[in-house]
Parts: structure tokens; sequence; C-alpha cells
């Protein structure tokens, strides 16, 4: 491996660092590897389990399962944990590398836990924190302590990922007056804010305010918009130099039009790798099927006391409610409304008849009523369906008349109510030993239901299961509600499904930290309680007994332990390392089989496990900053589930897989130079290999019967890769700091290593069972997409005035992806719907990076 600066000692070390992660790198990850055949410069053929998947298959007589799995991976697309500044890798990964859905050591952000003054906000149901939820708030929040990885805190336990905190106490935040407004073409085009901190006044009181717009009426990707607005109120009172309290309400409305994922197909005959399958024109303006729908106010109680010069300790209380839905299309006996469904293009027709291929692509080429959702006919199609007294009162014995609408948009809600309230003492036990003690009690309850939102000209919907009224020969099958059979609903009544998802968890830590002259070390250990219950409101006709009134509640212990050492080799030279053990309860959301109709849970359910630890190198000198780190993590006992539409059964399944296994490895490298009092260089690599590590046991059962379609199914997964990210990305770059105060610089992006994630039921023996492994076949249900690597160049100015030593002025602007490249696909699926005999013929969803886009801001400070 090359080295840069082979006199500097700083480098040497970096440089065998780096030679050790090279070995790691191509040797012990090779073997944990699978075999890898390059098939087409798009494919990476990955079969560890092929072997053994042939040998089951000669000793049962298996037969194709015709399962046309359809999914649409639903998935908070992580953005990544709040990264520190000071810390160079982070702060590159988690902006530059995060454009490309990079996470920091393959991981989501439910191994992160996020606390707001000390209490953590990640979503109980998911694991994840949402950012959306103080999304615009940015000068109260941007100021933070954070940890990738195992670490020490003092706040909570942490994660495998890391952890962050967000200090809201309007003592804490910095003093003065800040305005803002920001253009850009990205989700949003523009951003105005306004932010004031009174700091500490004399009286005792301190204050803090802040307020923002985003909007757009259309973003980078066609036929999205989005609106939201934001506020902050931090009030806190100094009662004596031992005791304070505090008060904080933030809340961030926001309305946004959603883009959609789409085959490559329909990306290429729209000429457009940023097709939107979700609006369609409607009297000349873009309408959206999918809005999001999100405003959940929060609001902490805290009090700060210090009894003495040794001891802390912070409590807090918190309580948030509010709304959170997205609307989409739905339909009862007609037509599907979607443009980009499959029977909708050419290739449905290309072998069967190519003159109707042919005319479907000038369509979808030529018309947006063909390439988009079409709007006025599905107006149409309600318009033509009247309903005489009679007709309806047969349907749903009331005398109502009207067009019964075949076409609606609902609004598809999770309204959640959350209270927590947390304690934690930090303890001085001497100069160099510090204890930090904690507890917290989280309850949250999440109402899901749907509203009608349009009904598109029509002027009722019955609220019936059509899919259980095909299936069934008994008259109440359909009924979504035996209370109210035959239920007509208009704009605004719920129907379909109601229930209520109840989550407790009860947690305590603690800690020891420890230092001597040339080590620190700490180590921690968590105790935690989680339990749930679905408590259903609606009773189903298919599920008389388990669908109304409060399940059996679910309970699990778990816990972790922690520990880790620094050893200083001087002053400017670190070795560090840290390790972990966690079990984690399994989230409500993934547990129920189908918790829309009923409590019935997966089978096998327990804790997962995870496994991990790094070690690594840093470097703090005045010219030299950086780090080299390698960390492993593995996780077991993981549970997968997903439910979608099913093409062949024409009804709903749930997929669901326990016993997973995911085994990240890699290494990162960042470096900090300044050339001179001017130039300064940057540098980050990022290098893993996430795989599945297991053979997991699949239960495919109908959503609308409790009969399993699959039990134990076994799923060849080990050594395929974890899709969805780039495992490896790299950047350089440059930058000019003027004493005039302005700075110009510019870097350079690598994303490489970017796979789908695999279909699990293409990897079963049951989908194998009528090949042989000469068949083409064969290798096309087995492979897995490996995208493209792509390349990318940002460049970034800012400038600052300052007036009378008091007002200062700052002007910046980024531009991303500075040469447009507009086809590094960074993410997608492979449709979980298949057809052994024509693995093309449902291809992959994809989304690309976006192209060029900027950020321009101008601030008054004072």
């Amino acid at each position: 491996m090359s080295r840069p600066y082979p006199t500097s000692s700083v480098f040497l070390r970096l440089s065998a660092v780096l030679a050790v992660c090279g070995f790691f790198s191509a040797g012990s990850f090779a073997q944990r590897d699978s075999t890898l055949t390059p098939a087409d410069s798009s494919l990476l053929i990955t079969r560890p389990d092929t072997s053994a998947l042939h040998q089951d298959l000669q000793a049962a007589g298996f037969t194709v399962s015709s399962s046309d799995l359809d999914a649409e991976i639903a998935g908070q697309d992580v953005s990544g944990i709040l990264r520190s500044s000071r810390d160079v890798f982070n702060s590159t990964a988690g902006f530059t590398f995060g454009a490309a859905r990079f996470r920091i050591r393959g991981l989501g952000g439910e191994n992160s836990p996020v606390s707001l003054n000390g209490i953590v906000v990640n979503d109980l149901e998911n694991g994840y924190a949402s950012w959306s939820n103080w999304g615009g708030l940015n000068d109260v929040t941007r100021w933070s302590e954070s940890r990738t990885g195992v670490g020490s805190s003092r706040f909570g336990f942490g994660g495998m990922g890391g952890w962050s905190n967000i200090d809201l106490r309007a003592s804490q935040l910095r003093k003065g007056v800040r305005i803002s407004y920001a253009l850009t073409n990205r989700t949003y085009r523009h951003r105005a804010m306004a932010t004031y901190n009174t700091g500490v006044l004399p009286s005792g009181w301190a204050f803090s305010f802040s307020a923002s717009r985003r909007w757009s009426n259309e973003g980078y990707v066609p036929g999205t918009f989005y609106d939201a607005g934001a506020y902050f109120l931090s009030v806190e009172k100094k009662i004596n130099a031992k005791h304070s309290i505090g008060f904080v309400g933030l809340g961030a409305p926001i309305i946004s039009g959603r883009a959609g994922l789409a085959v490559a197909e329909a990306q290429t005959l729209t000429d457009d790798h940023y097709y939107n399958p979700n609006w369609g024109f409607q009297d000349g303006e873009k309408r959206n099927a999918n809005v999001s729908n999100d405003h959940k106010p929060l609001f902490i109680l805290s009090d700060y006391w210090k009894p003495n010069d040794r001891t802390k300790v912070n409590t807090s209380l918190l309580y948030s409610f509010g709304r959170d839905g997205y609307t989409a299309l739905n339909w009862y006996d007609a037509p599907d409304p979607r443009p980009d469904y499959y029977r909708y293009l050419p290739s449905y027709y290309s072998d069967t008849d190519p003159g109707i291929a042919n005319d479907i692509t000038s369509a979808w080429q030529n018309s947006t009523n063909t390439s988009q959702i079409d709007w006025a006919q599905l107006y149409f199609a309600n318009g033509k369906n009247l309903y005489t007294v009679k007709d309806a009162e047969g349907i749903s014995g009331n005398n109502i008349t009207g067009d019964r609408s075949k076409y609606i948009v609902e609004d598809r809600r999770q309204d959640p109510t959350r209270i927590a309230v947390n304690s934690v003492m930090e303890r001085k036990l001497d100069d160099n030993t510090d204890l930090t003690v904690g507890a917290s009690y989280n309850s949250q309850k999440t109402h899901y239901f749907k509203v009608i939102e349009d009904l598109l000209g029509g002027d009722y919907w019955v609220d019936l299961d059509q899919f259980a009224a095909r299936d069934s020969d008994d008259p109440n099958a359909a009924q979504n509600n035996l209370a109210t059979p035959n239920h007509v609903v208009k704009v605004g009544d719920e129907f379909g499904y109601d229930y209520n998802i109840k989550t407790n968890v009860i947690n305590a830590f603690g800690q020891l930290e420890k230092r001597w002259k040339k080590v620190e070390g700490y180590v921690g250990v968590s105790a935690s309680s989680t339990s749930f219950f679905r408590q259903g409101n609606y009773q189903k006709a298919l599920f008389p007994t388990t669908s109304l009134g409060k399940s059996e509640v679910q309970s699990f212990i778990h816990g972790g332990i922690k520990g880790g050492v620094v050893y200083k080799i001087d002053g400017r030279n670190y070795i560090t390392a840290n390790a972990a053990f966690l079990s984690d309860a399994p989230t409500a959301r993934s547990a129920y089989l189908s918790p829309r109709t009923r409590d019935a849970l997966l089978p096998g359910l327990t804790t997962e496990k995870s496994l991990g630890g790094d070690i690594g190198y840093e470097v703090r000198m005045a010219r030299v900053k950086g780090r080299a780190t390698l960390y492993y993590i593995s996780s077991t006992d993981g549970v997968w589930s997903r439910s979608f539409y099913h093409d062949v059964y024409q009804t709903f399944v749930n997929y669901s897989m326990t016993g997973v296994s995911v085994e990240n490895a890699g290494i990162e490298l960042a470096a900090e130079v300044k050339l001179s009092p001017t130039w300064q260089l940057t540098a980050v690599y990022a290098d893993g290999l996430f795989t599945y590590n297991s053979r997991p046991s699949a239960t495919v059962t109908r959503d609308n019967s409790d009969t399993a379609l699959a039990v134990d199914r076994t799923v060849y997964w080990k050594g395929y890769r974890v899709g969805g990210m780039p495992q490896r990305a790299a950047s350089i770059g440059f930058r000019y700091s003027d004493p005039k105060y302005w700075s110009i610089g510019a870097n350079a992006n690598y994303f490489g290593n970017i796979y789908l994630d695999p279909n699990p039921d293409r990897r079963t023996a049951e989908a194998l069972g009528n090949f042989v492994a000469e068949d083409p076949q064969w290798n096309q249900l087995l492979d897995q997409t490996k995208l493209d690597d792509g390349f990318t160049v940002d460049i970034f100015f800012t400038k600052s005035w300052r007036f009378k030593k008091k007002y200062r002025i700052g002007f910046n602007l980024s531009v991303s992806n500075v040469l447009d490249n507009t086809d590094l696909i960074t993410g997608g699926y492979e449709q979980l719907r298949y057809d052994p005999t024509q693995i093309g013929k449902f291809p992959p969803k994809l989304s690309y990076m976006y192209g060029r886009t900027y950020f321009g801001m101008v601030t008054f400070s004072f």
C-alpha cells in the first residue's frame, strides 16, 4: 500500500493499520464470503448454500411453487445518526456518503438510540428515530453529542451503531439572533428560518425561539411537492446555583407528495431515471396519489439538579401525540389504476402480440394519460356506477342512492401517543472515576386505521373485503367489522381496519469510567423489559375470535454489557478498543403476521442478539487528525416480515422469517491534513462486507385466512450481500480558506459494492424444485444483482462579512454531483413477486442518486 508521507511517524502508524485492514479485507473477508462468479457486468452470483440446496432437492421431491410475490419493501431509508462535526469520517459519511444511501457500518437507525434532553425518542414499534419530527429546526438541534459504534455514554446505554443526544436547554443554546433563507432544488425549493436565543438573563430565565418553513410546488422528482413548518420553544429557569427547571415544546408539520420506485422499463420508456408513478394530471395540475401528512408535537419537562460538586441528576418527562399517515389509491371490482402495473407495460405483450406492445410503447412515450395516473378515467369510472334505491339496500342495508365509488383515495393512518420519563445521575467518585446510573420508562400507543380521503366523484364506498368475498362462500366473510355490516362510508369516515398497538419499555443502566496515566476505560451494563399487545377495535368476519379485543401480552427480558479502553501512546496518538453484547426484543411491528386483521404472531419469536466491537488508531495533532478503525458486528435471531399482494392467489399474503442473522465487518479510514495555513486535505474511505449469515425459517400465510401456504420453509440466504446501500465508499477533498473570511473547496466521491437485497423465496428448494443445476433458470433464480459503481464530484463556497463587531452575514453555496451523474443506482429491491420460468418478467425496482443539485443559503446573525 502506498505511503504518501514515508518520513512521518504518524503516517507510518496509519500505514501499518491500513496494511492490517487490507489483509483482513482480502483474507478473512473472502473466507466468510461465498463463491463469487461474475455473470455479467451487473450481476454477481452468490450461492454459498447451492450445494446444500442441491442435496435437499435430491433428497425430497419438491415442486415449483407458483408464488408470484410482489412487495413494496418499505423501510425508513435511513439517513443515519447525527454526526459529530469533530470527526471527519462521521461528517463525510453522514452528508457526502448519505446522498448515496450509505449506512455507517451497514447498520440501520434502529441500532442507534437518539435522545432529546436525555430521553430516547426512537419509535418503540420499529426502533427508528424519525428526524423529521424536528426537521427545519437546524439552528437549535445542530449542537449535539454523538458517537459511532460501541462507546461510553452518560445519557443511556447506547447501541451497536452508536448514540446521539441533542441538548435543547435554553441556557445551553448560543445566545443571539439568526435569520436565514435557503434556495435549493432538492426535496424542497425554499427554506426560511428565524431563531432567537436569549442566553441566561439576570433574572435567571433563559428563552429560545425558532421557527421555519420549507416549501416547493415540485421537488427534484417529478410530481413531488413539499410544505413543512416547524416551531420550537425552550424555557429554563435557574432556581438557584444547584437547581434549574426547563420546558421544551416543538413540532414540524409536514405535507409532501411522495416519490415511488419503478422498474427500468418504465424509466426507459419515459427517458427519466426519476420516473414517479404516483402522480397524474387532473384539470391541468399535477396530482400525487401518495401524500404524506405528519405532525407529532413533542413536549419535555426537565429538572436539572446538582446537589454538590460531585453529583448531577437530570430528570425529564416527555409527552408526544399527533398524526402520521399517507394517502394511497384503493379500488374495488375495477382494473388496477397504477400506470406501471406490469400488465400495462410493453414487455407483457412482447412475446404474444408485438403489435400491441408497439402501441403501448408509443402511448407511454406520447401520453401522460398512459405513463401516469389517469385521474379523469377514475372519475369517469365512478360516475358510471349508479345504483338505485333497491340496489343500494341490497348492498348496504340503508336507503341510499348515488354513485358507488370503484376508486378512492384513502388515508392510511398510524397516530402515536407517547409518554416517557428518564432520570440519570452522574457521580464523580474521585478525580479519576465517574459513575453514571439511570432508569427510564417509555410507553407508546399507536392507533392504526383508514379514513376516506376522496371518493373521486362518487358518493359513497362500501366497506367490504373484496378478496374475502371472492374466496369464501360465507355471505358475511367480506365484512371488515361485524358490528357495522355493509358499512357505507363517506369522506372522513373510518373503515377497513382499526386497531391499537401498545408497547411498554422499562430500562435501567449503569456505567463506570476510570482514568489512569496512560489508559482510560469504561464498563457498562443495561437491563430492559419490553412488552406489547394488540387491541383490536373491529371484529373482522374472517377472524371473529382473534381480531377484536386485547391480545395476549408479549414480554421479553433483554439487556447488554459493554466495555472499552483507550491506550495513550502519547498526548496525540491513541489506540482504542470497544466491545459489546446486546439483546433486543422483537419489535411489535414485525412480531404480528397481519396486525390489520388479527393478533396472530410469528412462530418462534425470541430476542435478537448482537455481538460486536471495534479496534482503532487515532491521531490528534495540530496539522493532522485522523483515525483507522476495524469493526465486526454479528446479529442473530432477527425477524424479517413483509406483506404484499400475491398475483396468483389474487390476495395479500404475509411472508415472515425468523432466525435471520447478519454479519457486518469492515474498515473506516479518515484523515484531515493541513497542508498549509490556507490549504486542507480531507480523505475518507469505508469498506465493508455486510452479508446474511444464516438459513432463516419462513412462514407464508394468506392475509385473509389462517391457512398457511408454507411453514418452516428454509431460505438459503447465507452469504448473500445485504442490499440497498454502498458497501464501499471513498472521498478525497481539498479546501482553501482565505484569511479574508471566504473558502472554496471540492471533493471527489466513489461508491461501490452496491447490491439489490435478495428475494428470499427465490433462494428456496421449492423455487428450484423443477430445475437441475444445468438449467439457465437455476442461476437466474440464485444470482444476486450487483449494481455498477459510481463517481460524483461536489463543490462548495462560503463567505462571511462582519459589521461593527456584532453583525454577521454569511453566504454558503454547495453543488452536489456537479458532473450531473444520473446513472448511479443507489438502491431498490428485487420484487418478491417472480415467475421461475421467466425471471425477467418481474424485474427489480430501482432508485437513482439525484443528479446535479444545489443548496445556497444567506444568514444574518447578531
